[in-house]
């Protein structure tokens, strides 16, 4: 079974990867599967262009985890959407040194549910568990995680709203 891990830069994928990884799970980070789809750069925004399309049809399946901001586009058994308050992720995401414009792009994805508007279109209900990631510790998340994946936690999403957060600009 394939339970991809999902969200917004900054929510705490790679943690939670690094995290089950450490536990003895199967765990692909989809940053280190994408090099040959590299299509280009957006220098503009601060990152790479991926052939998304193509890079999700040729995409092996694992028996594991698959953690990347692209999981929701795999074939995946279980999906889970790692969320984070914005006002939290916009310092987070400004720890790493991320440019003005590419932090307000993910803070205004993330008050949108963007990721997790994305995961509903692409999976049943049933298949998708919400996570936000804003106070708890890895292990917790994790742990929820492993619990989801192996069906003792239910799935659920949508109780989530940060719309307070939208900021216009001009």
């Amino acid at each position: 079974m394939m339970c991809g891990i999902t969200g917004t830069p900054g929510t705490g994928k790679s943690l939670v990867g690094t995290e089950l990884s450490q536990r003895g799970h199967v765990v692909v980070r989809i940053v280190d599967t994408v090099g040959k789809y590299v299509i280009g750069d957006d220098k503009g925004r601060d990152t790479r262009l991926i052939d998304v399309d193509r890079w999700a049809k040729e995409f092996v399946p694992v028996d594991g985890f698959v953690e990347g901001h692209f999981a929701h586009l795999l074939p995946c058994d279980r999906i889970v959407v790692l969320r984070c308050r914005p006002d939290v992720l916009k310092a987070r995401l400004a720890q790493r040194n991320y440019n003005e414009k590419k932090i307000w792009e993910n803070v205004q994805a993330e008050a949108l549910d963007s990721c997790l508007i994305e995961t509903v279109e692409n999976f049943f209900p049933q298949q998708i568990l919400e996570l936000d990631t804003t106070v708890l510790d890895v292990a917790y998340c994790a742990d929820r995680i492993e619990g989801f994946a192996g069906g003792t936690i239910p799935p659920g999403f949508g109780t989530l709203d940060w719309s307070e957060f939208l900021e216009v600009r001009e």
